[in-house]
């Protein structure tokens, strides 16, 4: 007998240990990952199936009598088929009806011994009707308890249809339709039968936000992404999350929970937010902004310190590096598995759509900066907010060091790289003040350039990563300072020349595609006021011929842009421009004079400002490719036409006033003649009209939102002066000729 008590102490010893390791206390959860790792739930549910077999078996062997092992085997027989109905429900309401039944049937409820005088009942009158009503209302309860449990047994139907229609996967969605028709129940009782309170999947998950049960918080995020992801559903959910303050505060606070146990709740609380980043205004949730800069931060990164301001132990290295995805996917499982309930084993036959495995793009820092991305483009106020956080640009720039990633060769820091040149390319784009200091504090940073050159000059790297680099520095090209440092750095502006004039352009893919334009773009803004740049441009091999075959080639992508270049270049190069560059640019006339005929707006402005450059360097040609085309009264026209349509010009072409008045001051400084053609036209009452309305937004080259860049250096009025005075001599002339 002695022996059975050991083993008896040994099992209980076990089935206490496995109870304590599932209780979620950090250091128990680091001795178990210490000495078991990512087996640990593989060898808990082993050892228990073993004490459970064990628990089963003992009670049959310390028997020796045979016939009381068949009463012993018999009884636990019973014992399994309850526990296989999963409660005491069913038996109970079994025994219910047998008696309701063994009482109503006979219909003998008075002693067998007793003579029963029916016509004097006595106190016995209402017996037999009472009873009736009490065995019937008996049997009926246990009818009713039966059939529950049935639908009970049942109930996996309808839910497994929930997790199809809601969208959940694996088994996390299980347990959370198993919590919500848990909770719902409970609700149902709470508030009685006939006026129940309607409880959604949405309200089930928003209540679960608050909760303090780690569980009840990784479901309550994980159906939220879900529904954030649904598009019927969608529009309703940020609308209640919007307006629920408590529910949007809890979940950004979310964001913060660096504990290791809270890994799972934060990347899905990151993945919500994600969602929900274009309909979010920060102001609302105080210190989202420092929540959201908290996912970038890399804690195993070991910073390099200098050694004459540094000592022993200023930098120590963390042991959590970049947040890893597999890591992740283990805990999320460990996560689940621990809460499958066991109502859930008939269902299993039945499939469950797959959970769908992390990808690098759910790093936690990747899922930072598409928030950044997102509430950046949302609303202005919230690039206010990311420009009030010291240490979030530079934290986004750090991700840009395309060094690791070529030493590396990893696709999550691709990944990490490609975000962060994504909110880069978005903060440099925003207009207004705000985007005034968001661009100067990101070309102040000291690594930014070079970064990009390197990812520039590797031609290995994505094409998406290069018009990224491209668009970054066309956005900060705006500002005068910033154009000439990248000037300086003339590797830049080499490789964008290789990349917008030697890339394929038949390439059937979005990005390709979109890389040469965005690269043509960047050095259109690189180019303007600037004569270094422009002869860093112009040392590249056949520079004009190949601008000029763009703007032959009738592709509007590359037109304008192309056209904007190598105006820039007659500009502020004409001296380097060698005698085949000339040709070209004689080649190009007579195109660009037929497409200002064709085009309005900014584009006309372009191929009106090239057109005046041209006449301005080869005047010669000029004069003879109107006069031979026999288009020279149609373009004179054409111009006076548009000046007198723009009398109030907008901010997308607040120049053209500008370049049609320069174009005909070159024309009429070339050939006088061609002043007499204006007069016939009216220009001087055109001209007029311009000086007595003239506009501040006239100043600038380019406008962002309301604020104006790249002030030209000759005022409007002075141009009109100059245009009037050519006039008034040609007038003048033609009065003396004729006296």
């Amino acid at each position: 007998m002695a022996k059975w008590m050991i083993a008896y102490v040994v099992l209980l010893v076990l089935m206490l240990l496995l109870t304590i390791s599932r209780l979620q206390f950090p250091s128990i959860i680091k001795l178990l990952n210490g000495t078991l790792g990512s087996k640990q739930e593989f060898w808990c549910q082993f050892t228990l199936k073993l004490c459970i077999i064990a628990s089963i078996i003992m009670p049959v062997l310390i028997v020796p009598d045979t016939s009381d092992r068949y009463v012993i085997i018999i009884l636990e027989a019973l014992a399994l088929v309850l526990v296989l109905f999963g409660n005491l429900q069913i038996p109970t309401a079994t025994v219910r009806v047998a008696l309701a039944l063994l009482r109503l049937l006979p219909h003998n409820y008075y002693s067998d011994d007793e003579p029963i005088d029916e016509k004097n009942l006595g106190d016995k009158t209402n017996l037999v009707a009472s009873l009736n009503i009490f065995y019937g209302m008996v049997l009926g309860q246990g009818i009713l308890y039966i059939t529950a449990c049935i639908f009970e047994v049942f109930s996996f139907i309808p839910r497994r249809s929930l997790i199809r229609h809601g969208g959940f996967e694996g088994q996390w969605g299980v347990a959370s339709i198993n919590l919500y028709y848990a909770h719902a129940f409970e609700k149902y009782m709470e508030g009685g039968v006939l006026a129940p309170k309607k409880i959604s999947l949405v309200t089930f998950a928003m209540d679960s936000l608050n909760s303090d049960s780690p569980k009840m918080q990784i479901y309550s995020v994980q159906m939220l992404h879900i529904f954030l992801q649904r598009e019927p559903i969608r529009e309703r959910v940020i609308a209640k999350l919007t307006t629920s303050t408590k529910n949007m505060a809890r979940l950004i606070n979310m964001l913060g929970w660096t504990s290791p146990s809270h890994k799972v709740v934060r990347l899905y609380a990151a993945k919500a937010t994600v969602e929900l980043a274009k309909s979010l205004r920060v102001v609302t949730v105080p210190g989202t902004m420092q929540l959201v800069s908290s996912l970038l931060d890399i804690d195993g990164k070991q910073k390099r310190g200098n050694p004459l301001l540094d000592v022993d132990g200023d930098h120590e290295g963390k042991l959590d590096p970049t947040y890893s995805t597999s890591e992740s996917q283990e805990e999320r499982h460990d996560a689940i598995r621990d809460t499958a309930a066991e109502e859930c084993q008939i269902s299993e036959y039945w499939s469950i759509p797959k959970e769908q495995p992390l990808t690098d793009h759910d790093l936690l820092p990747a899922l930072g900066m598409s928030i950044l991305d997102d509430l950046a483009s949302c609303d202005q106020n919230n690039c206010v907010e990311i420009d009030r956080v010291t240490d979030l640009i530079p934290k986004i720039i750090g991700f840009t060091n395309f060094r690791i990633v070529i030493k590396n060769n990893g696709a999550q820091q691709v990944v990490l790289a490609k975000s962060s040149l994504k909110v880069l390319q978005r903060l440099t784009s925003i207009g207004g003040e705000i985007g005034v200091a968001l661009r100067y504090k990101i070309s102040k940073h000291p690594f930014l350039l070079r970064n990009l050159g390197v990812i520039l000059g590797d031609n290995s790297s994505d094409q998406e990563l290069s018009k990224l680099v491209a668009g970054i520095l066309r956005n900060l090209a705006i500002d005068r300072d910033t154009r000439q440092e990248i000037g300086h750095m003339q590797v830049l502006i080499t490789r964008l020349m290789k990349t917008f004039l030697n890339l394929d352009r038949t390439s059937s893919t979005n990005v390709d595609c979109l890389l040469p334009k965005v690269a043509e773009q960047a050095l259109a803004m690189l180019a303007m006021d600037n004569v270094h740049n422009c002869l860093v441009m112009l040392n590249e091999p056949e520079c004009t011929n190949k601008l000029k075959n763009m703007i032959l080639i009738h592709d509007e992508k590359y037109t304008y842009a192309a056209a904007s270049l190598l105006c820039s270049m007659c500009q502020h190069a004409q001296a380097k421009l060698t005698e085949s560059d000339l040709k070209e640019l004689c080649h190009t006339l007579r195109e660009v004079l037929e497409r200002i005929m064709n085009v309005e707006g900014a584009e006309l402005e372009i191929l009106i400002g090239l057109c005046s450059q041209i006449c301005k360097v080869i005047p010669k040609e000029f004069v003879q490719e109107l006069e031979g085309g026999q288009i020279k009264k149609r373009f004179m026209k054409r111009l006076v036409d548009t000046l007198n349509a723009n009398m109030n010009p907008g901010g997308h072409c607040s120049g053209i006033r500008r370049v049609i008045i320069e174009q005909s001051i070159y024309m009429m400084e070339c050939n006088s003649h061609y002043a007499n053609c204006f007069n016939e036209l009216q220009m001087m009452e055109a001209l007029s009209m311009v000086e007595e309305m003239p506009s501040r937004a006239e100043n600038y080259r380019i406008f962002l939102g309301d604020v104006g860049f790249m002030e030209y250096s000759t005022p409007l009025i002075a141009l009109v002066d100059r245009a009037k005075e050519l006039m008034g001599q040609q007038c003048l002339q033609g009065v003396s000729s004729a006296n």
